[in-house]
């Protein structure tokens, strides 16, 4: 089979973000790899979404509606609908170069990848910034050095169908973090390739921004720990790794709780925490 023939499905969740969104589904129609199918979830928008994913009138495109439930149900609603024999994934705010799915395709295939994502540039108010050390991507089995932060980015995935079919699907009860406790799961059972050009661009500090929006994130990697606890396939050192992350993350959220007064809530997770310690 040749690389062309190959049919990639693109997943675009979107809400509320018709101003922008073209941006991205455009740098998805300009793909030099054309073979592809580009599924938008409108995550029960407000704004004229549908409208204006109708307007571009293109035979790839597919649009499903779904009420508001979260970037997890959505992304989920998408690829359930997906026929590709590959999985891309693409945030309505960022946009791919356009040999991205073509030079990511290749690699996948030559090295036997199931997943793989792509280095990116970000931008950030306008400016371009450059990350940090500890935001450098891995490669290979990852599960250990992804449990301090997410190291993988939605937009940059490129993820075989027997893979998602293994690991899927998002957790819809994480309403942040979604990511962190997908890629965990995976990089316990496949390697993560990484296309070392920088075929992304990467948009934050607009005010619509989940991660803007939501306080106390740690909340929702403690859960997505607590989660993989239960698992009977962690190695000793994965177990070991994962409750001194839990231990970490849980200090610093239950400080900032009790920091701003909500006893309450420290007392539930730091429940919560001891119960994942015991398993």
């Amino acid at each position: 089979m040749s690389l062309s023939s190959l049919l990639i499905s693109v997943i675009i969740p979107t809400y509320n973000r018709a101003h922008i969104l073209h941006r991205a589904v455009q740098s998805v129609l300009s793909q030099t790899h054309s073979h592809l199918e580009l599924i938008i979830v409108d995550d029960g928008s407000e704004d004229v979404t549908p409208e204006a994913v109708t307007a571009l009138q293109d035979p790839r495109i597919r649009l499903v509606h779904q009420d508001h439930q979260g970037v997890a149900a959505a992304r989920n609603a998408g690829i359930l609908q997906a026929r590709g024999e590959y999985i891309a994934l693409l945030d309505s705010d960022d946009v791919w170069e356009p040999h991205k799915l073509e030079l990511q395709l290749t690699f996948t295939l030559q090295g036997g990848w199931h997943i793989t994502q792509t280095e990116e540039i970000w931008i950030r108010h306008q400016q371009r910034v450059n990350p940090g050390l500890r935001h450098i991507k891995p490669s290979g089995w990852i599960f250990v050095p992804s449990l301090a932060m997410c190291l993988v980015s939605p937009s940059c995935v490129l993820m075989s169908r027997r893979c998602w079919d293994e690991i899927g699907p998002f957790d819809p009860r994480l309403l942040a973090c979604e990511d962190y406790d997908l890629w965990l799961r995976c990089s316990l059972r496949y390697p993560v390739g990484l296309v070392p050009q920088h075929l992304v661009t990467r948009y934050a500090g607009h005010a619509d921004q989940l991660s803007g929006k939501i306080i106390g994130m740690d909340l929702y990697r403690i859960m997505s720990l607590n989660k993989l606890l239960t698992r009977s396939d962690l190695s000793a050192e994965q177990r070991h790794m994962t409750r001194m992350h839990l231990q970490i993350k849980g200090k610093r959220y239950i400080q900032g709780c009790l920091k701003r007064g909500k006893e309450e809530e420290a007392m539930r997770v730091q429940s919560m925490i001891t119960r994942g310690l015991e398993k």
